[in-house]
């Protein structure tokens, strides 16, 4: 069980999620690419007081194997954003309204790579170095959940059944920790690119990442190649 407070935005005491709802997303649930921003449970997410949400990324590393991570990025304050580099939430500070950090983040990490719950764990902890890129400090308010899982070992079902367990060579996953840390920092920074500003209750509004000066604030610090 995880969850990320969205009580700013939303009237999480007024109980507005019925049976109906809950069965129909479980009727229309598929496949495919993640809607990214403020839908689903991210939609009432604030990250470094810019409307968050869900966002995800992945890497192939060197090895061949994928690294998948999904966010829902509510954390952080404005004036610790940091993208590429750039000190974005100082460039772009209008509309910071928080004095002290508050919030969480769930960050989701499935690979292929034939890894083992040890292992695993220490995946899940690379997600840590992906936040701090982001100018994350991980503030005391701020519970900071990750869970990481491999596809790559099936579970035999039959009774009296056995299987056979592949395990990764420690001194080989360099790699994958660079997918975790890599795709971790991208998939906030798309949860950021795709939050729409939103007035939740009592009026309360919180804006989008204006995305005409993040490009000008990024090509500023030379961090923006938008070809010839």
């Amino acid at each position: 069980m995880a969850e990320t407070w969205d009580g700013w935005l939303n009237d999480l005491n007024g109980f507005h999620v019925k049976p109906e709802h809950v069965f129909a997303a479980m009727e229309t649930a598929k496949g495919g690419p993640v809607d990214e921003g403020g839908v689903g449970g991210g939609t009432g997410m604030i990250c470094h007081e810019f409307k968050g949400g869900l966002g995800t990324a992945s890497r192939v590393t060197s090895g061949g194997h994928t690294v998948g991570v999904l966010v829902q990025a509510n954390y952080g304050l404005r004036r610790q954003l940091t993208i590429a580099g750039v000190p974005v939430g100082k460039e772009i500070s209008e509309g910071a309204f928080r004095p002290d950090e508050d919030g969480s983040i769930i960050v989701v990490i499935a690979t292929d790579a034939p890894v083992l719950p040890h292992q695993l764990k220490r995946l899940a902890r690379r997600a840590s170095l992906g936040l701090g890129r982001m100018g994350s400090i991980s503030g005391d308010g701020s519970g900071d959940l990750f869970v990481a899982f491999s596809a790559a070992n099936a579970v035999p079902t039959e009774p009296k059944k056995s299987g056979v367990v592949q395990l990764m060579n420690t001194e080989d996953l360099g790699p994958v920790f660079a997918g975790v840390v890599d795709a971790t920092e991208e998939a906030i920074v798309k949860a950021l690119v795709a939050g729409e500003t939103m007035t939740g209750r009592d009026g309360h509004v919180v804006r989008g990442l204006p995305h005409e000066p993040l490009r000008v604030v990024l090509k500023q610090y030379g961090r923006l190649n938008e070809g010839p």
